[in-house]
């Protein structure tokens, strides 16, 4: 991959593309993962690429190419989230991008729903999160990053990562079972798994 980066610097055209098919995916699913709205994240893809192209002459080396594109999305989630917040929006829970398929799972309509609402509780409650626990969690638990590879996406030691991560599920564990005495039963189980 960073076979890449002097065609990139020398704006080849192939470069761009072969650059969006490699790493189009996985900065889309961190973008998601992340931001938890499937427009935005597409849109903030779309910032990555451009940041990418933009900046690719100030890529010296120090690190893999992978994790200086890793560094750009998440600089461009965390604007997102900032902005967010200074605004005090809130979004409307989308649908995960791999729900759960009904004729091969056999599962009921009624156990769907009961998923799908459990999926946006979780989401919910990691939005919660301080930001570093939020991006942390998720590059650990859904883009399976490794607890090193996370500490060079977000610069920091990989004992500051275990720690965020333990924090993070401590938080998440609070957060539902708060949600749990509010009323909803379903979250009991799935709780004790975080």
């Amino acid at each position: 991959m960073t076979d890449l980066v002097t065609p990139l610097m020398n704006n080849e055209e192939w470069a761009y593309r072969q650059f969006v098919k490699e790493y189009g995916k996985r900065i889309y699913n961190i973008c998601f993962y992340i931001l938890h709205d499937r427009s935005e994240a597409e849109d903030t893809t779309q910032e990555v690429f451009i940041s990418v192209f933009q900046s690719i002459h100030s890529f010296r080396g120090d690190a893999h190419f992978s994790t200086w594109v890793h560094r750009l999305t998440l600089n461009k989630c965390n604007e997102k989230l900032r902005f967010k917040n200074r605004k005090k929006r809130k979004g409307a829970m989308v649908l995960i991008e791999n729900q759960v398929d009904l004729a091969s799972q056999e599962i009921s309509p009624e156990g769907l729903l009961i998923k799908n609402e459990e999926i946006a509780l979780l989401f919910d409650a990691i939005r919660g999160l301080s930001e570093n626990q939020h991006i942390a969690y998720t590059l650990h638990n859904m883009q399976e990053m490794s607890y090193v590879e996370i500490a060079e996406n977000m610069n920091l030691s990989v004992s500051a990562v275990e720690s965020l991560i333990f924090r993070a599920k401590q938080n998440l564990r609070k957060i539902l079972q708060e949600k749990l005495h509010a009323g909803d039963g379903n979250l009991k189980e799935n709780t004790r798994k975080i």
